[in-house]
């Protein structure tokens, strides 16, 4: 038995094989064949292979997004078996040379080609041809495409996870998570959160590549995996896991009931997501409506710039699946840990401080528009609120929401409808945002408070590092005096506030929101229950005084 040692960062106990994430990184080796019949066969199989695979990934779109998310993976396809794009890699075949070199050569030449054509749709097709071709070339070199080839599920072992690699992932393969490095915060933990399975970070050198394959049972209450665990230590996780699943069964007789304290207070409690199909997680827990729907990751499932009706059909689908149910989108959140390659972003020595979010679709006005105008779009089919993150400043704000009301008249002028009552608001994550919350709040209809950033630049600590350990406290007095400043303001200016950052959970500290006067709690869809469960046992009146004296004070109010 070998036990492993980390931080535990989603709940729960699972068991399975552990399975290594592995990078799709094609090593392509040009060499001279003989047999040009079987290599071309080879080619032959790799292509038919990877048309089944974008068949799969567009019936998996359509359902998620509809039609329009589809035709990317239907429009790929079709480049896999266009005939000009086949007959170049049959002759070069024919000359002697290898099946992955040959569609490598073939996919410069092709890109290069549409790259210089006039017609931008034309040029759109060069980054097609590079990813079909990649595929072929993945398949080919029994490279992984979406880091899991396995046909179990799997505790899922890795260094860490980027956005754009969580993405990927088939989500029925994973039963947990185990990391080398990552934080609380990191984008593996959030994912594990919302789909309600244990996760472990910061486990370091311990994770050994020949433990892959043997069973694991990891505990994210605790941090701890026990490698072929003993009779005694798996009969006392499996007992542990029997456990968890009456309390759920206990939390989910709270489905249906109001989230009001002893003494009448309520409040509202949303979900985070990702993409349309967690969707199916908030209403199974039973979340009131979502409080943060995080757009940037429908631009790293797409290997180019995400089309206005392919934003659309998702955003369409999320407000009509929550028929009615209050749904906030943040728009575009690209920069410092969420990097895109077709964005072109300058290499920065600070990108957490640098140009993301909000300065990147003012700074680039054609991208932030198509987002806009998919938004509006999609206002028609449900209760929208659109959010701005990484504000600091007023202007920026004003300058949005001009942005704003020109998509609005565009829309009138092309006969398109959309809602009129969509609310705008801003996430306070800057300490420059909070302190100016009092003129932020007479530009906006909500606020909503990241914590985890506001930590970050409160306290000077990177989220993402989780040598930090201590430094790292969102529980800091800073951090919550800012929160209450802003939950003052925001009431002053008749505003709502909410919390959408993973603070919002800490069940240690929902006395306090209550306290300070949070409207909105908006949290992983596994941490809806719980968090109702601690709400209806407290008594606000009780405790109000007490909190806020000390958090006027020296003391930490926890």
């Amino acid at each position: 038995m070998i036990s492993i040692q980390g931080k535990g960062v989603s709940a729960g106990v699972a068991a399975g094989p552990l399975y290594f994430y592995q990078r799709a990184k094609a090593e392509i080796t040009r060499t001279t064949v003989s047999d040009v019949e079987t290599e071309w066969k080879r080619f032959k199989d790799a292509q038919a292979k990877a048309i089944d695979q974008l068949g799969a990934l567009a019936d998996k779109a359509r359902a998620e997004a509809g039609d329009e998310a589809a035709l990317l993976f239907e429009t790929h396809q079709m480049m896999a078996e266009d005939l000009d794009y086949e007959e170049a890699i049959e002759e070069a075949i024919k000359g002697g040379t290898n099946a992955e070199a040959v569609v490598s050569d073939v996919r410069d030449q092709f890109a290069e080609m549409f790259a210089n054509m006039d017609d931008t749709y034309m040029q759109a097709r060069a980054a097609d041809v590079k990813d079909v071709s990649n595929r072929i070339i993945g398949i080919l070199t029994g490279a992984v495409q979406g880091g899991i080839d396995s046909d179990v599920p799997v505790i899922l072992a890795s260094d860490d996870l980027a956005p754009s690699e969580t993405v990927q992932l088939d989500k029925s393969k994973i039963l947990g998570f185990i990391t080398e490095g990552g934080s609380g915060s990191s984008h593996t933990a959030i994912l594990a959160r919302t789909m309600g399975i244990p996760a472990i970070i910061g486990v370091g050198d311990q994770l050994k590549k020949e433990y892959a394959g043997r069973e694991v049972i990891v505990d994210g209450g605790t941090g701890t995996a026990v490698l072929e665990a003993d009779a005694d230590t798996r009969a006392h996780l499996m007992k542990k896991r029997e456990e968890q699943l009456k309390l759920q069964e206990m939390l989910d007789q709270l489905k249906g009931k109001e989230n009001v304290t002893k003494d009448g207070h309520k409040i509202r409690i949303y979900c985070n997501i990702g993409n349309p199909e967690d969707v199916h997680n908030v209403l199974k827990n039973d979340g009131g409506g979502i409080g943060l729907f995080r757009s940037e990751f429908l631009y790293l499932g797409c290997d180019d710039f995400p089309t206005e009706d392919y934003q659309f059909e998702a955003y369409k689908k999320v407000l009509s699946d929550m028929d009615g149910k209050e749904v906030v989108i943040r728009t575009l959140d690209i920069g410092a840990d969420k990097q895109i390659g077709y964005f072109n972003l300058p290499q920065e020595e600070n990108p957490a401080m640098g140009n993301r979010a909000l300065r990147i679709c003012l700074n680039r006005p054609e991208i932030f528009r198509t987002q806009l105008r998919a938004l509006y779009r999609a206002s028609a089919f449900g209760k929208l609120c659109i959010m701005f993150p990484m504000v600091a400043s007023v202007w920026e704000v004003k300058e949005a929401k001009k942005m704003c009301e020109q998509v609005k008249k565009e829309l009138d002028s092309e006969g398109i409808a959309y809602s009129d009552d969509v609310q705008i608001g801003i996430m306070i994550e800057t300490p420059a945002a909070a302190i100016m919350s009092d003129r932020l709040a007479k530009e906006v209809d909500f606020f909503s408070c990241g914590t985890n950033d506001l930590t970050q630049y409160t306290l000077a600590c990177d989220r993402q590092n989780n040598d930090l350990g201590r430094f790292f406290d969102p529980h800091h007095p800073a951090v919550l005096r800012l929160l209450k400043m802003v939950a003052d303001n925001a009431h002053k200016n008749g505003i709502w506030v909410g919390i959408c950052g993973e603070l919002g959970a800490d069940l240690q500290l929902t006395e306090t929101f209550l306290s300070i006067g949070i409207d909105e709690l908006s949290v992983s869809p596994r941490a809806v229950l719980p968090l109702r469960k601690k709400i209806i046992e407290t008594n606000v009146a009780q405790v109000r005084d007490k909190l806020l004296g000390d958090l006027a004070s020296d003391q930490t109010p926890v």
